[in-house]
């Protein structure tokens, strides 16, 4: 997906609303409010995109008085005596900057990171910051569950002027990917069909955008 479309969907994801709670996130929550008791004072929360990451960490930004910093061009000066935040650092970080947050941890109130991936498979030139990183304390955000994906819908939805019917979310659940990327896609789809035919979102626009791929599930639906 372009960065132009994605810039446009920023006021949607901006606009979520609460967080949504569920199993798939527990375990993150758990080991956030344990802060600053964190294993040489980092933690990483890795999973898929939209899975909740960010929400989580900027909650605990928010909580510790922390300070965000770019993880390709880090402030290290400025993080001697605040905790950090570093978003996405498996999509590249400064070698030299990360090695030094990560030693300053213990100290400093803390280092928070995000990433998709597991930090034992992030990239470095510096073999001392490859035995940090395989060192560090992980915790796995699962993908996307019923409950948050009917939640990431619902937001969606209503971002976009959308007042649907109480069964439309669950409806999509099961029909589209567990991704806020295809959550957004077919809410979006939704809005441009309602708009151009003057159409209310409901179930039956849905099965129309969705196609015959997913129609032998309305057999079973209630």
């Amino acid at each position: 997906m372009s960065q132009a479309l994605l810039d446009l969907w920023k006021p949607l994801f901006d606009a979520r609303g609460g967080f949504v709670e569920a199993a798939g996130n527990r375990e993150a929550r758990r080991r956030l409010g344990a802060w600053p008791d964190w294993s040489a004072g980092c933690l990483v929360l890795v999973g898929p995109e939209g899975c909740g990451k960010s929400r989580l960490a900027e909650a605990w930004l928010a909580r510790s008085g922390g300070l965000a910093l770019d993880p390709l061009r880090p402030d290290t000066a400025a993080a001697r005596s605040l905790p950090v935040l570093l978003e996405d650092v498996d999509r590249g970080a400064c070698d030299e900057g990360l090695f030094h947050l990560i030693n300053l941890a213990p100290v400093s109130g803390g280092l928070l990171m995000t990433a998709r991936s597991a930090p034992a498979t992030w990239t470095t030139r510096l073999p001392d910051l490859r035995s940090r990183l395989n060192a560090l304390e992980a915790v796995q955000i699962e993908v996307l569950d019923d409950a948050v994906l009917e939640g990431v819908l619902e937001a969606f939805l209503r971002a976009r002027g959308i007042r649907p019917s109480p069964d439309l979310a669950p409806y999509l659940v099961r029909r589209i990917d567990r991704s806020v990327a295809a959550a957004r896609d077919v809410v979006e789809q939704l809005h441009e069909a309602s708009a151009r035919d003057h159409r209310p979102v409901t179930r039956a626009l849905a099965r129309e955008i969705l196609g015959d791929a997913t129609a032998n599930l309305d057999l079973f639906d209630v």
